[in-house]
């Protein structure tokens, strides 16, 4: 599993990822930085293997109508502490390095559901 976080995804989700030696980074880093359009994100996601995460629908339209990005990691928690979020990811890491061993994924997690499709 490879994540790359969008903008509105804070830093220390990469280092919580990196920490368990996951492949992490974060669009601050690459690219245009936080200038980079959802298309160009989705395009190095898909070339270089990265599952994106993010809490824009955008990725979630462009997922579901254009499988891309291939890998998508949705979260649609609403204003969430970034600890929270930390501990979210900590107790479904397994399940979510599983999803995302597949080709073409796609998981949302919502306060009430975790929606999987895997396609």
């Amino acid at each position: 599993m490879k994540v790359l976080c969008d903008v509105h995804i804070a830093r220390k989700v990469v280092r919580f990822f990196k920490g368990k030696g996951i492949d992490a980074i974060h669009i601050n880093d690459i690219l245009d930085s936080w200038h980079t359009k959802d298309k160009k994100i989705a395009d190095y996601a898909d070339k270089e293997g990265y599952t994106v995460m993010s809490k824009d629908n955008d990725f979630k339209n462009s997922h579901l109508l254009k499988q891309s990005p291939k890998s998508l990691l949705m979260i649609s928690l609403g204003n969430i502490s970034t600890s929270k979020l930390i501990g979210i990811l900590e107790k479904n890491l397994e399940f979510l390095k599983e999803k995302f061993e597949a080709e073409k994924s796609y998981v949302e997690i919502s306060p009430n559901a975790v929606i999987i499709i895997v396609n």
